[in-house]
């Protein structure tokens, strides 16, 4: 069964490119449940305007806790 974790992300677009940009750098996110996830930046990327990484996200995992998917709901 999979999980599906939400959360709202709010960064500069200069911030993630300063912060995140490096291969291994990691987003640590608060989900709405208060769950604290590490997501690899990476997979911000596609998500990254000329006004940063901003709105809700939901996070889909399977029951390992393996990313499945990352998607913009709002």
């Amino acid at each position: 069964m999979n999980k599906f974790y939400y959360f709202r992300m709010n960064v500069t677009y200069q911030a993630f490119l300063s912060h995140y940009s490096g291969a291994a750098s990691t987003v640590l996110v608060v989900t709405e449940q208060g769950l604290k996830l590490q997501l690899p930046a990476s997979r911000f990327r596609s998500f990254l305007t000329q006004l940063g990484v901003k709105g809700c996200f939901r996070l889909t995992t399977d029951q390992n806790n393996r990313f499945l998917n990352l998607e913009q709901v709002g």
